[in-house]
């Protein structure tokens, strides 16, 4: 089964929590802190794995999670990083966030990775925040959350050469005629149902090996979602030249040929841009024959290239060989991606260190990457932690934000994943 849009669920590992543990030696009667920090979490990869050619990996098992850090533990050891955790994608693979359809990589390049979950740090150790003043401190930060996300990832073949038409034109036929595939040939529409590749062999004085793809044939209204073939229009938007094969033996071969550029058209105006080669096939029957003379002159004042062959006996193929050839680019630039080598998309957390303070059913939300992370980070079992937390609240700003917003002691407070009530301070309480 080809495969080729898949929704993913990934996972970073969390860090482990740091430890806050004291030295217990002898002859030490108090020892101080020395607990040892949590090792951050796994990381997860999509790489471009070349020998790749669907997504097929992702057909059944759609979860995936990279493993948390180790706990840190006393006399300062520190805990094990997590494992990173790779999946590999065939070349041309795009990558949406789901929830929000914005595009965070487009691979295609063979070894090209991205990040598509971070892992979270690992928490500080009790060693850390020892100061003159506080010589056992009993705070230690947990481990912070790793980035977890939908994702929706959406194949488009990199294939020198794409062939395009309605169906039962001939495509496939075509395709085993100029490579060795085999793909399912049948008299009778809609008989490929995925697409298929092959390379072709230019003979032994050219090194070149352009590959080929046979796109599902398309219909009318393809690109507004009609038909087998609108799923796999896309697949064309990489290809180097196109190639619109006609049924010349059709009732009306013009309206095959207009139909299917105005589907390319309607999907991606570019697409017409492309070297494009019309081959009116199955010359090899009377119908076609006949219409050959009225279409070529048809395409001769539209200016487009139009050969004529018949995929069946081969007649014309290797007139049609040597035209790809000579079409196709050379073969340095053959091995490279018909696209720039790829995009991964940084983006810029707009609110930085900042914050903004909403009221949402029942309690009072507090957003903002900072202190989202200081929450998570924080053990609110041990009170000191709890403080240090209420310290932080005051120091930038949200405990005066949350005031203003009319915050009242037992009101709930969200911040991230905790769920916090306030409470009265004591010049509140009197």
């Amino acid at each position: 089964m080809f495969l080729d849009r898949v929704k993913i669920w990934v996972s970073a590992g969390a860090g482990g929590d740091g430890a806050a543990t004291f030295r217990k030696e002898a002859h030490v009667p108090r020892g101080g802190p020395d607990g040892g920090d949590g090792g951050r979490g796994g990381t997860v990869y999509l790489r471009v794995d070349a020998g790749q050619t669907t997504l097929r990996d992702f057909r059944y098992k759609h979860h995936f999670r990279a493993t948390s850090g180790g706990r840190g533990e006393r006399s300062r050891r520190h805990g094990s990083a997590g494992e990173d955790l790779y999946l590999d994608v065939p070349p041309g693979t795009a990558v949406y966030d789901d929830d929000t359809d914005a595009l965070v990589a487009d691979l295609v390049m063979a070894g090209q990775t991205t990040i598509v979950g971070r892992g979270g740090r690992g928490g500080l150790g009790n060693t850390h925040f020892k100061t003159s003043t506080h010589q056992a401190p009993k705070h230690a930060q947990k481990g912070e959350p790793g980035e977890e996300r939908w994702l929706r990832l959406e194949l488009r073949l990199i294939a020198d050469i794409g062939l395009v038409g309605l169906p039962n034109a001939g495509k496939s036929t075509l395709l085993a005629a100029l490579t060795a595939a085999r793909p399912k040939i049948a008299d009778y529409p809609f008989t490929t149902l995925e697409p298929n590749l092959g390379v072709m062999d230019l003979g032994d004085e050219d090194e070149r090996r352009p590959s080929i793809a046979d796109v599902p044939g398309l219909i009318e209204g393809a690109s507004g979602g009609a038909g087998l073939g609108h799923a796999f229009l896309r697949h064309v938007e990489r290809t180097r030249i196109l190639v619109h094969v006609v049924d010349g033996a059709d009732r009306d071969p013009e309206w095959n040929h207009d139909v299917i550029r105005d589907e390319l058209e309607a999907h991606d105006p570019k697409l017409l841009e492309k070297p494009m080669l019309v081959v009116f096939n199955k010359v090899d029957l009377p119908a076609a024959t006949d219409a050959w003379p009225a279409f070529r002159k048809a395409r001769g004042k539209a200016g487009q290239d139009v050969m004529a062959v018949s995929a069946t006996t081969g007649e014309g193929i290797p007139a049609l060989r040597a035209r790809l050839a000579a079409i196709l680019p050379a073969a340095d630039e053959l091995d490279a991606p018909p696209e720039p080598a790829g995009v991964v998309v940084h983006r810029i957390d707009a609110m930085g260190d900042g914050f903004v303070v909403d009221r949402e059913e029942g309690a009072f939300r507090v957003r903002g990457k900072r202190i989202e992370r200081i929450a998570a980070q924080t053990n609110f079992d041990v009170e000191e932690s709890a403080e240090r937390f209420q310290r932080d609240l005051a120091r930038l700003g949200i405990e005066a934000e949350l005031r203003r917003a009319g915050v009242v002691p037992g009101d709930l407070v969200r911040i991230g994943a905790a769920e916090l009530e306030w409470e009265a301070q004591p010049w509140e309480e009197r």
